[in-house]
């Protein structure tokens, strides 16, 4: 089945609503954007139903609520790449929340496969903004795409540059990118943790992260553990 306008995406998404997962994602997605109550899964095989020929069409309309942002990454993000990044600014506007951030961050699959030019035109911008999801858009796609070895010297200047950003969701970007840094490449990591100029805060949400991931072993916890900062 196609969804061929706006106001039939809007009777969809209306139509899969769960009182329940919308009380539920209400609590733990502070946006402004009221919440339907759909569920991502359902989200995206909505989006997939939406004709090639209407995308420019349905990402001319402004989205209102949260799904219908989430809605707008999926189109973009299944974009052949060059019209992918033409289309990519104008996600960020809408973003408010982690949950419209990291669902679109985890969605261009192109990337991999341009990940010099994408980390020039895109990521380093948005790691200069001013914006709190902006800069946090630009580490989640760091986390998603970047962390190997051949980018990890990237990762940690990147990061470096943002120690002084007090807002919370660069803060837990920040711990988490770098918690993912130490699972791949955990020696690497290991020197940064000890150079790092991060606060307090986030040094310790870092070691937090990795130590409750499953892949890092008890001994490499154990001195992790010992490493945290006084508040």
């Amino acid at each position: 089945m196609q969804i061929n306008d706006y106001n039939d995406l809007r009777r969809q998404l209306a139509s899969e609503s769960d009182e329940t997962y919308r009380e539920f994602a209400m609590k733990g997605i502070p946006s402004e954007r009221p919440f339907i109550g759909v569920r991502i899964p359902k989200i995206r095989e909505l989006a997939y139903q939406i004709p090639k020929s209407k995308i420019d069409e349905f990402l001319s309309i402004e989205p209102i609520a949260i799904e219908e942002v989430l809605v707008r990454g999926f189109l973009i993000a299944a974009l052949p790449y060059e019209e992918m990044l033409t289309k990519f600014d104008s996600q960020i506007n809408f973003i408010d929340n982690w949950c419209t951030c990291d669902t679109f961050c985890a969605s261009p699959k192109s990337v991999k496969n341009h990940k010099p030019d994408f980390l020039d035109a895109k990521i380093d911008q948005l790691l200069e903004s001013g914006k709190e999801f902006a800069v946090r858009t630009g580490l989640v796609l760091l986390k998603c795409y970047y962390v190997d070895f051949d980018y990890l010297g990237v990762i940690f200047d990147r990061t470096e540059h943002l120690t002084s950003r007090e807002e919370y969701y660069i803060k837990m970007a920040l711990a988490w990118l770098i918690a993912e840094c130490f699972i791949k490449l955990p020696d690497e990591t290991f020197g940064y943790l000890q150079t790092t100029k991060m606060p307090k805060w986030t040094f310790n949400k870092t070691i937090s992260k990795i130590c409750d991931s499953y892949r890092v072993d008890e001994d490499a916890k154990t001195i992790l553990r010992k490493m945290r900062k006084a508040m």
